[in-house]
């Protein structure tokens, strides 16, 4: 008797079972594509999309993908909370993070994609930098990509969209989340809108704007949706950017942002935003600790280290291409770890005691780089071009790494914050 092909056997398969089974396998192929550790978003989607794309085209499609609710979302964060919870949990500005692992920012500049970000698993999402006025940043192309690295550089100059258009971004989603979760214990926590998550937004000036009074502006105008306000003054592409990192104007312009927060006192939600400075690693260890100093003594809340470097640690480098490492720009990814590594190592030891949150970024794409940036200081992490290469599943592919190297070590995450210190 001949053998029945495979497919002519189904097709006589009674119609409601083949139903069935069409239905049953198009709901698994939805979750499996809505979940965000799916495989398929690391091997398939990005790289199909460096494969057809320029550096700065890749990064419009997966912002639009986010907006559009085209991202997939993190379905056991709750089970990984109840279970794990105790190991990840750090306490920072009044809120425990459910997490210490954050978005960095430069991914979503004019907050389009907050949301599905924070449904991605991250527990800090900072969006920005904004800037008062729009502006179209530097001539193209200003985007590149060294995917031997899984690292960027990038000379942007800040092309934003403005505080107008952020603020009636951030206005009509706080206005549509309200409106669903009113009544809700979400609603109190925060302008994440979820529990153990918090919304920060990052400031800076326009190319030819004031040095102080931009700052002032974007409290003035962001500060009502913010959990928390950075002070970026670290970005190597706008020109005079990281002069104001120098002690005297650094201390001068972060007093005007303290005041000005204090001035404005608390957001929409009823809390206080507190003040972060964004610095550079590309600094002497003179200059940490007059930075140090200037948060000090002007009442600031923390330090982020770091933002992209000028450097071009080649012989660490597995890109060879003279004329690509010479691109102006700022390079981030793998490359910029050791440096942002050890720009904390040097900032920790004149900001121990401080009362500081310092919070780590920089080359971050594992759980163990994430513990070696919590050894050295940092209350939490940020990360962004890793996020880029690997897709959504990498958030809790660091998550899961990092709790199985905290119990390694047999400690919490609060526990090892600082524990290199000599």
């Amino acid at each position: 008797m001949p053998r029945i092909p495979i497919l002519s056997q189904l097709t006589r398969l009674p119609r409601p079972i083949l139903l069935g089974a069409g239905t049953v396998g198009a709901i698994g192929g939805y979750y499996y594509f809505r979940d965000a550790r799916s495989a398929v978003y690391e091997y398939v989607a990005c790289p199909v999309i460096r494969a057809f794309t320029d550096g700065e085209t890749g990064h419009q499609i997966g912002i639009l993908s986010m907006k559009y609710g085209l991202s997939p979302k993190l379905y056991d964060e709750a089970e990984v909370d109840s279970k794990n919870g105790a190991l990840l949990h750090t306490s920072v500005f009044g809120t425990q993070l459910k997490t210490p692992i954050g978005c960095a920012a430069g991914l979503d500049k004019d907050g389009e994609a907050i949301d599905a970000l924070f449904d991605s698993g991250f527990s800090y999402v900072e969006i920005g930098l904004i800037t008062p006025e729009p502006q179209p940043g530097n001539p193209k192309p200003r985007f590149f990509r060294l995917s031997k690295d899984e690292a960027v550089i990038n000379r942007y100059g800040f092309n934003l969209s403005g505080h107008f258009a952020v603020v009636a971004t951030l206005k009509q989603r706080f206005n549509k989340l309200w409106s669903k979760l009113s009544g809700s214990d979400e609603v109190e926590t925060s302008n994440s809108f979820r529990k153990g998550k918090l919304l920060a937004i990052n400031l800076g000036k326009n190319k030819l704007g004031d040095e102080v009074q931009d700052y002032v502006k974007g409290v003035e105008r962001l500060g009502p949706y913010a959990d928390v306000l950075v002070v970026n003054v670290s970005s190597p592409n706008t020109p005079g950017l990281r002069d104001l990192q120098s002690e005297a104007k650094l201390t001068n312009l972060l007093s005007e942002v303290v005041e000005a927060r204090n001035i404005l006192d608390k957001n929409i939600l009823g809390r206080k935003p507190p003040v972060l400075v964004k610095i550079a690693p590309d600094l002497t260890e003179p200059e940490i600790e007059s930075i140090a100093n200037s948060a000090t003594n002007s009442k600031v809340d923390g330090i982020i280290v770091s933002n992209t470097t000028i450097q071009r640690p080649s012989d660490k480098m597995y890109t060879k291409d003279s004329q690509l490492l010479g691109q102006t720009g700022g390079l981030s990814g793998k490359p910029l770890k050791p440096i942002a590594l050890q720009a904390l190592r040097t900032l920790r030891k004149y900001t121990k005691n401080s009362g500081l949150v310092i919070v780590g970024c920089g080359g971050i794409s594992s759980g163990r780089d994430a513990l070696e940036f919590g050894k050295a200081g940092a209350d939490f992490v940020q990360l962004y071009t890793a996020f880029a290469y690997r897709g959504p599943g990498l958030i809790a592919k660091i998550r899961d790494e990092l709790v199985d190297e905290l119990k390694r070590e047999g400690k919490t995450w609060q526990q090892i914050v600082g524990s290199d210190d000599p």
